[in-house]
């Protein structure tokens, strides 16, 4: 297992991942979405790893739901830094982290376009738990 932690700007909302393969082998993706777009990120999920999001104040953390609703973005609302995005279906929370808050230079392979509103929302579930972390403790 790969171990990476990363956090907002301000450190209110923190990120640490468990990668079962060496980070350069993964292509993060960069959804071509106006939101996502505007706030530069290339997103990075293991359905086999573990990914724990911390929220030191609750108050601060703002979600936002935008194109189809399933999902909620997690923008810290002190410093403005999208971390995460994150789904609940089933009773399960899936997620995908935003690669910008990773601490450290990495060296993710290359990142590829995607765009997921050519999918209906139905279509956009069943890809994210192919592909999204599915063992996401949100504390």
């Amino acid at each position: 297992m790969h171990s990476l932690n990363g956090s907002c700007h301000c450190g209110n909302l923190s990120v640490a991942l468990q990668l079962t393969q060496a980070p350069a082998e993964y292509a993060p993706r960069r959804c071509d979405c106006d939101f996502c777009r505007k706030h530069g990120a290339s997103y990075l999920a293991d359905p086999a790893g573990t990914l724990r999001i911390e929220v030191k104040n609750p108050s601060t953390l703002s979600k936002y739901r935008q194109g189809s609703s399933t999902a909620d973005c997690l923008v810290c609302g002190t410093c403005g830094v999208l971390v995460a995005i994150t789904m609940e279906c089933g009773g399960q929370c899936y997620g995908v982290v935003n690669v910008s808050v990773i601490d450290g230079d990495v060296g993710f392979g290359e990142s590829k376009i995607v765009s997921p509103r050519a999918l209906s929302a139905e279509e956009k579930v069943a890809r994210w738990k192919q592909l999204w972390f599915a063992r996401v403790d949100f504390k």
